[in-house]
């Protein structure tokens, strides 16, 4: 089975006073998701919006992210299945 989707994602940027705000919204076409990222400046680095736009975007798309995730996970429990078994654990033990 195949199916193509499109997504429509927009992504806001306000600045004011070292701090930079992000807003994603992702689109689905039968939910809209909005998700909300913060960067403030130290006041002791320089002045370089594209820094505080690129961590804010992130953070609001991590956030989106977050929310799609938690939806998958809540989807996947209504149909009964079951998660696999945690991986075990990689790497010398403490």
């Amino acid at each position: 089975m195949s199916h193509t989707l499109e997504w429509k994602t927009r992504l806001y940027l306000f600045e004011e006073e070292g701090t930079t705000k992000a807003r994603a919204v992702v689109d689905t076409g039968t939910t809209v998701l909005t998700g909300r990222g913060t960067a403030r400046r130290n006041p002791a680095d320089p002045e370089v919006p594209e820094i505080g736009d690129e961590l804010a975007a992130g953070r609001a798309l991590q956030d989106v992210g977050r929310q799609l995730m938690a939806i998958a996970e809540r989807d996947v429990r209504g149909t009964g299945a079951t998660r696999p078994d945690p991986r075990p654990a990689v790497g010398w033990s403490t």
